[in-house]
């Protein structure tokens, strides 16, 4: 995700701060290079050395290391793409604000061009106080990127805001200070992901093995491209991208609701969810109980969210995505022209690397035009990023 992008990590006095050893170690696991800067007082809290073995590169935490030198703040300002203040304590965001410059860090932020996110941590009443609310918007006027904390218990033992941004959030803040493009600048974007699911009986329901993974993906790369995205849907495990609208539905016919509801309101219809075809005919009030005689299910047809939003289509770009087992390409053909598509994408679950809850897909793209474009494999973000790029393609012809 971040390869080839260099990362400078601040870290500040504040028992978060050990929490900052996670966000490193995930930033260099995604192939970003990572270095660290620390106050003395961060130092109380985690140790360089812990720094130094996550990163892979020695700690900034003097002005005048024993190495000799007199410059070093300038070197270590010039060589990131982006700064990470993590966590960014009141006293550091006061001294900052003010223009002070007593540590290496702090004088490696004032020498730097590159953007800066600070993520602050501190207690309730010190996140509240008037000071530490000038100081930050001293901060934010001046173009530092604000991840804003969140709100629960703190180490103190008081509940309020001021605990440390999740590391999800930001890490998303990161890829869109480094990876945002303007491809979809001004667009608005429909996803549908995920499975659905049809209940039989309160305990039970019919569903597959989608993992929502492609779709949520593709949800991301919308974003990170400048789209305003809606992401309907269906149960996962996942966390949506912090930029996305989620919408959470559980059945198809809840999804179908939700979906041509919202379709005027979108410039681009990304169908990636795995709708199930058929329902249940009737919901059983109690649980089915288990029987010595076979068990037999009457299923209706579920709404066909792609074929209704044809009916309204206009200049509207829609993808869909066909799974299939044999004879892909021929079915995926009517399967566009029926559903009014701009693009298809098919993949084969029995494929090696395309099945479900895998992090690859191995994906062939058919267009309005007939051209077959198949990809080799590759992570779902690679696949849901050259899709988007496809999209802002179909968008300008």
């Amino acid at each position: 995700m971040f390869a080839g992008k260099n990362i400078l990590v601040g870290v500040t006095g504040g028992i978060s701060a050990y929490k900052t050893c996670d966000l490193v170690r995930d930033l260099v696991k995604a192939s970003a290079q990572v270095r660290v800067m620390m106050t003395e007082s961060a130092a109380r809290f985690v140790s360089a050395l812990t720094f130094e073995t996550l990163s892979g590169h020695p700690v900034l935490l003097d002005l005048f290391p024993p190495t000799g030198g007199t410059a070093v703040h300038i070197e270590w300002a010039r060589w990131p793409q982006a700064i990470c203040l993590c966590p960014a304590s009141a006293n550091t965001v006061a001294k900052l604000a003010a223009g002070i410059a007593d540590n290496a860090l702090l004088a490696t932020l004032l020498a730097t061009t590159a953007p800066v996110l600070f993520c602050p941590a501190m207690n309730k009443a010190m996140y509240t106080h008037p000071a530490y609310q000038e100081n930050q918007q001293k901060l934010i006027d001046r173009g530092y990127r604000l991840v804003t904390p969140g709100q629960g218990a703190l180490a103190c033992g008081e509940v309020g805001w001021g605990r440390l941004a999740d590391k999800a959030d930001i890490i998303d803040a990161i890829k869109i200070t480094l990876l945002a493009g303007p491809l979809l600048q001004g667009r608005r974007v429909l996803i549908t992901a995920g499975p659905t699911r049809e209940p039989l009986d309160p305990v039970r329901f019919l569903s597959n093995r989608s993992s929502g993974k492609m779709g949520y993906a593709l949800a991301e790369a919308a974003a990170l491209q400048g789209a305003q995205v809606t992401l309907v849907s269906g149960p996962t495990q996942l966390r949506p991208f912090s930029a996305v609208n989620l919408i959470r539905v559980t059945t198809a016919q809840e999804m179908a609701e939700a979906t041509l509801a919202r379709l005027a309101d979108h410039d681009v219809l990304i169908a990636a969810a795995a709708v199930s075809d058929f329902r249940p005919e009737r919901v059983q009030a109690q649980k089915i109980k288990k029987a010595d005689h076979a068990l037999t299910l009457p299923l209706v047809v579920n709404p066909d969210i792609l074929a209704a939003a044809a009916e309204v289509k206009g200049s509207r770009i829609h993808v869909g995505f066909s799974l299939e087992t044999d004879q892909e390409i021929e079915r995926s053909r009517k399967k566009l022209q029926a559903k009014k598509l701009d693009l298809v994408v098919i993949n084969n679950p029995q494929q090696p690397g395309a099945g479900f809850d895998v992090d690859t897909n191995l994906v062939t793209l058919l267009d309005a035009q007939g051209e077959v474009e198949s990809w080799p494999l590759l992570s779902k973000r690679q696949v849901a990023a050259q899709i988007i790029e496809k999209i802002a393609q179909l968008g300008k012809s």
